[in-house]
C-alpha cells in the first residue's frame, strides 16, 4: 500500500471537473500540497494508507471557494460607511479613513481576521487589492491561505506612497519577493480607469508582461463612472482598454455592471475575465451586471465578495446564493444562473478567471489540495435531493466544518489551526477604536 499524508473517507463529493462528477461514498486522497486520487472509499483504501485520516460521513467534500475579488484588510472598516451612493461613499467616507488610518499593522491584522472569515467560510484562495499588500502577504503565509494579490495603484498618493512611480517600486518588490511561493501570487492592480493616468496605465502593462503576470482592475462599475469615462475618452471604456492593448485572457476586471453587448463581445474575443461582486453592487445600488448575457458571450465570470466595507461580510456561499436570486429576479427568469452555475462560478470558474484553474477549482488528481468538508448532518441541509441546490439555496458559511490549503488542515470541527481568533480580534478591535477617534477630528 501507499503511505500518503491524508485521506478523507465517507462522504458525498462534488469534483467540479469538466463533467460536474457526483461520487456517493467518496474518498480524496492528498500527500504533501496535492490531490493523488478521488475515488469511491472501498477502492481508495486498498490503495492508500494515511498518517491521518479524516471520517466524513455526514459531509460534502468539495473544492475549496476561490473569492476573485476582495480588499482583505478592510475587514477594519466594516460598518464604517453603509447606505451611500459609491462614489460619495468613496470620496467623503473610504478614501478619508484610510488616508488617515491605514498602515501596515491595520494591513496586517485587518488581512489576518479576513483571513480567517474566508477560512471559517469555506474560502481557500482570494484575489486582494488593498494598501501594503506585503502585509497582507504575510497573512496570508500565517492563516496558510493561497492568494493573488496587488498593491493598489493609483495617480494620487496612498498611505503606502507618494507618486505612481514609488506604487510601481512597490508592486516590483511583491513580484520579486513572493516569487516562486507556495501560496502567495502576485497580480498588478491599477485601481480604475478614473484614478489612474494613461502613462500609469502603459507602465502596468509593460510590467505585467516582462513578469508574465495579470493585471486586475475596477471597471464599469456604476452608470456615474460609465459617463464620466465616456467623456474622459470620448469612446468606451473598454474600447479605451482595447486601444491600449489591455484586452487579452490576462485581464481580470471586477464588476462590470455596465457593460454593453459590444464590450462583451470585445471581453469574449481576447479571452478577459470577470469577477461578479453581486452583493456589493447591491448594496451601494449600483446596478446589476448582465452576468446571463456573459456567461452566453463565452467569457469566464467568477464570484467575489467586494470588501467588508462593502458587502458586508466575506462569506461566498452568501454570494452564491445572492447572485443566483439577483439574476432570477432582474430578468423575472427563475432558470438563469442555476445553482450548478453559481457553484461553478465559484469554484473552478473562480480558478479559471484567476488563471488558477490547472492548480486548483476541482478535485482532480495532481492539482493542488485545497479541499473543504460541509457538515450536512443539520436541520437545514436536511434532506438533501440536491447538493448543488444545498450550497446556493440553503447553506451558510457556518456549515463549513473543515478546510485542507496546500495539503495542510488550517481548520477541523470549526477550529482554525493556524489563526489565534481572540487575538486577532482584540488586534482589530483596538485598531477600529482608533478610526472612531481619527473620524471625529
Amino acid at each position: 500500500m501507499q503511505e500518503v499524508d491524508l485521506i478523507i473517507t465517507g462522504a458525498k463529493a462534488l469534483l467540479l471537473d469538466s463533467q460536474n462528477t457526483l461520487l456517493d461514498r467518496a474518498a480524496v486522497v492528498s500527500n504533501a500540497d496535492q490531490i493523488v486520487a478521488v475515488g469511491q472509499s472501498d477502492q481508495i483504501l486498498k490503495k492508500y494508507k494515511a498518517k491521518k485520516m479524516i471520517a466524513a460521513d455526514h459531509s460534502l467534500i468539495m473544492p475549496g471557494f476561490v473569492n476573485c475579488h476582495t480588499h482583505a484588510a478592510m475587514t477594519c472598516f466594516r460598518g464604517i460607511a453603509d447606505d451611500l451612493e459609491l462614489m460619495d461613499w468613496l470620496n467623503n467616507y473610504i478614501f478619508p479613513a484610510e488616508a488617515k488610518n491605514v498602515n501596515p499593522e491595520l494591513a496586517y491584522w485587518g488581512s489576518l481576521l479576513g483571513a480567517a472569515e474566508m477560512i471559517k467560510s469555506g474560502t481557500t484562495t482570494f484575489c486582494d487589492m488593498y494598501i501594503f499588500e506585503d502585509e497582507t502577504a504575510r497573512a496570508a503565509k500565517v492563516a496558510g491561505i493561497r492568494c493573488l494579490i496587488g498593491e493598489v495603484l493609483f495617480d494620487f498618493p496612498s498611505p503606502n506612497f507618494k507618486t505612481p512611480e514609488e506604487g510601481l517600486a512597490c508592486t516590483k518588490m511583491l513580484l520579486e519577493k513572493w516569487k516562486g511561493d507556495s501560496l502567495v501570487n502576485i497580480i498588478i492592480e491599477p485601481h480604475a480607469l478614473y484614478t489612474c493616468s494613461k502613462p500609469l496605465l502603459t507602465e502596468v502593462k509593460k510590467m505585467a508582461e516582462d513578469y508574465h503576470v495579470p493585471i486586475g482592475l475596477h471597471l464599469l462599475e456604476n452608470a456615474a463612472e460609465k459617463k464620466q469615462l465616456e467623456e474622459k475618452f470620448g469612446k468606451g471604456a473598454v474600447s479605451f482598454l482595447k486601444d491600449i492593448g489591455y484586452l487579452d485572457e490576462k485581464l481580470i476586471a471586477f464588476h462590470c455592471v455596465y457593460f454593453s453587448d459590444e464590450d462583451m463581445k470585445m471581453f469574449a474575443e481576447h479571452g478577459c475575465k470577470i469577477s461578479h461582486n453581486p452583493a456589493s453592487n447591491m448594496k451601494l445600488a449600483s446596478g446589476v451586471a448582465p452576468v446571463p448575457e456573459m456567461l452566453k458571450a463565452g467569457i469566464t465570470v467568477g464570484l467575489g465578495t467586494d470588501g467588508c466595507a462593502s458587502n458586508n461580510n466575506l462569506d461566498m456561499i452568501k454570494e452564491m446564493s445572492t447572485a443566483a436570486k439577483l439574476h432570477k429576479v432582474t430578468r423575472l427568469d427563475p432558470t438563469v444562473l442555476d445553482a450548478q452555475t453559481v457553484v461553478r462560478m465559484a469554484t473552478i470558474d473562480g480558478a479559471k478567471a484567476l488563471g488558477m484553474d490547472r492548480k486548483i477549482g476541482s478535485l482532480e488528481a495532481g492539482k493542488k489540495a485545497d479541499i473543504i468538508l460541509i457538515d450536512l448532518n443539520k436541520p437545514h441541509l436536511t434532506p438533501l435531493y440536491n447538493e448543488y441546490s444545498h450550497l446556493a439555496y440553503a447553506a451558510s458559511g457556518a456549515d463549513v466544518d473543515t478546510v485542507i490549503i496546500n495539503g495542510k488542515v488550517v481548520m477541523e470541527n470549526r477550529r482554525l489551526l493556524t489563526i489565534n481568533e481572540e487575538e486577532v480580534m482584540s488586534k482589530v478591535r483596538e485598531i477600529a477604536q482608533k478610526v472612531k477617534e481619527s473620524l471625529r477630528k
